[in-house]
């Protein structure tokens, strides 16, 4: 099969670098619009998105400490920050795609420069983000194959360090019908951050109930309902800023027998946020169907989150000047014959 047949799979929009279109069998298995405006609508819940300048929630929407000082984000989750602010970089219109080489294949660029003061983070930073499509050939299977590489640079001179944490905010719907109802699951930790009312880690770890790890379950009508960001490395001491060089692991894998495909997520991140879209509320428009709860799952490769403000986590979002944030994503699809 061809690069250019695996590229044929795949739209993706400047805006965000969004991720409009992932077709396994014929199918989106990705939720959004056909238009580019529409992801601009304030019905759109991130869809596609590449998310910065820090994926998830902030405390208090504020940075507790940071160049010997606190600084105020924008609030849009209630109390706290998500991902970046009111216009995170999800938002915002990236220069690119552009053709280039990376690591010997073929690759799509996007760049943003983000500048010192966007939505309250300190340091003007620039982000380079790299699409690679293929086919690839495992145990004799074709999986159609998406790469997003990660790269985060502070180049303003107004601070010593800021924080960075960036993720892919796709919905993914596998099934043959408007909910994710009938996908089986297979998730390769169940150990997940803990949460307050405000949805803001607690500092403990543990199991979340009625999701097992590395055995399959269905998600039904409205159960299992996560939210979370589960943990794969649970030793945040050994996290770097620059993950790209470790071992890329298996975060899930999906299948529903109704249209027989298959999708898998890896990554090189110690986390990811597990969330089976119980907040989405879009209204018919742009000739799409309203979607509402659990039409969308996201599994969203990241830090830990509210790291900047946790003494023991924050070493894994602050970045310094002369320093680089890295990460790899895989996301990969197939269809039974």
């Amino acid at each position: 099969m061809s690069s250019t047949k695996a590229s044929d799979a795949f739209k993706f929009l400047p805006q965000g670098g969004i991720i409009q279109e992932f077709k396994v069998g014929g199918k989106n298995i990705v939720l959004g619009f056909p238009s580019a405006a529409s992801y601009k609508s304030k019905s759109s819940p991130f869809f596609g998105e590449n998310i910065g300048r820090l994926a998830n929630r902030i405390s208090g929407a504020k940075i507790d400490s940071l160049n010997g000082k606190s600084y105020k984000l924008t609030a849009n989750n209630g109390p706290n920050t998500l991902h970046g602010g009111v216009e995170g970089w999800g938002k915002k219109d990236f220069e690119g795609p552009t053709s280039v080489e990376r690591n010997g294949r073929e690759a799509l660029l996007f760049k943003y420069l983000s500048k010192d003061g966007d939505e309250g983070f300190p340091g003007t930073v620039e982000l380079r983000m790299w699409y690679i499509t293929g086919v690839e050939k495992d145990n004799g299977v074709e999986k159609t194959s998406l790469e997003i590489e990660y790269e985060v640079e502070l180049v303003g001179d107004e601070v010593e360090e800021t924080a960075v944490g960036v993720t892919n905010h796709s919905y993914f719907n596998i099934s043959d019908g408007p909910t994710l109802e009938g996908t089986k699951v297979n998730i390769s930790t169940n150990l997940h951050q803990v949460t307050d009312d405000n949805d803001i880690p607690t500092g403990e770890i543990k199991p979340f109930p009625g999701i097992p790890a590395n055995e399959d379950f269905t998600l039904g009508p409205k159960e299992p309902n996560p939210d979370h960001c589960f943990i794969l490395n649970d030793d945040p001491a050994s996290v770097k800023i620059d993950t790209r060089k470790e071992a890329m692991r298996k975060l899930i894998t999906l299948y529903h027998p109704g249209t027989k495909i298959h999708f898998e997520a890896l990554s090189t991140e110690p986390a990811f946020q597990f969330y089976c879209g119980r907040f989405i509320d879009v209204p018919e428009m742009d000739g799409m169907p309203a979607r509402g709860p659990r039409s969308g799952m996201c599994i969203e490769a990241s830090r830990y989150v509210n790291a900047i403000n946790d003494e023991k986590l924050r070493h894994m979002v602050v970045l310094k000047k002369g320093q680089t944030f890295g990460s790899r994503t895989i996301y990969r699809g197939w269809q039974d014959a």
